[in-house]
């Protein structure tokens, strides 16, 4: 009989694709959550908390796979930390983790860059984790989720000028196209790092921005603003993006045309969460 595949942060933006893509491929799961579920339809919940370490031991019990789609502003590299430490204890077999386009490329060692790309800092170090760890894994690297930048554009537009940083470019993509090819990758032997995944289409943020106003019949003043610091410059560069691997097919526009801020997607801020 196969074992169920563990899915951390499977109640999330990508963790609950990920979740649904693996039923549809007719496998069992075992969700963690640090809240009560009922468990449904093949999916089984389980408390726990990667925090404190609460629950994890019997979550990891008898599983083969981890997708590891838990993530927060900070504290990534002691919740992988965590989460390997009784993984390697249980015997899993595979590691799947979700991580950022250009993540090791972003500087974050100034104070500056701590400030204002502090997930990034967190998640270069679980990636890490992840990659000295016993149990054989494979990362994806992923651009920036549409709902992500969505949330970047509602927080803006409730300032009668929306400051834009200059330069800055994104290549959104659709979650659930990350969540298949992360339901792929699982499905599959470990492959260590993988070829990084980004959306079709390469923008300024500033015409990211121009285009949620529009599909929101909204008028902003942008003001494009230089920030300092080797992070930002970095990013001026094009670290975060993977033209050459643009595999997503869903664009922005279309992803707008969906009108997505009446399900709420302005709650949910984690990507593998977060303006990396």
């Amino acid at each position: 009989m196969t074992s169920p595949i563990l899915v951390t942060g499977g109640t999330g933006r990508v963790g609950s694709l990920v979740v649904s893509r693996l039923r549809d491929a007719d496998r069992e799961v075992r969700v963690l959550s640090r809240r009560s579920h009922d468990s449904k339809d093949g999916i089984e919940f389980v408390t726990g908390d990667l925090d404190t370490g609460e629950g994890i031991e019997a979550a990891v019990n008898g599983i083969g796979t981890i997708v590891h789609c838990a993530s927060s502003v900070k504290g990534d590299e002691d919740k992988a930390r965590t989460l390997m430490q009784a993984a390697s204890q249980a015997g899993v077999q595979h590691l799947v983790y979700i991580s950022i386009v250009g993540i090791d490329e972003i500087p974050v060692d100034s104070i500056v860059g701590r400030i204002m790309f502090s997930p990034i800092a967190s998640q270069q170090a679980a990636e890490k984790v992840v990659a000295d760890s016993d149990i054989p894994w494979t990362t994806l690297r992923a651009t920036q989720f549409h709902q992500l930048i969505l949330t970047v554009a509602e927080g803006m537009a409730k300032l009668p000028v929306m400051p834009v940083p200059a330069g800055f470019q994104f290549q959104p993509v659709d979650a659930d196209e990350v969540a298949a090819r992360l339901v792929e990758l699982a499905l599959g032997e470990p492959a260590g790092m993988v070829p990084d995944m980004g959306g079709p289409q390469v923008y300024d943020m500033t015409d990211l921005l121009r285009e949620y106003l529009r599909a929101r019949h909204r008028r902003r003043l942008i003001m494009p603003i230089l920030l300092p610091g080797k992070a930002a410059h970095a990013y001026r560069d094009g670290v975060n993006l993977a033209p050459e691997q643009a595999v997503g097919h869903r664009t922005w526009e279309e992803f707008l045309e969906e009108k997505p801020w009446d399900t709420g997607s302005e709650r949910n801020l984690s990507q593998a969460g977060e303006l990396a």
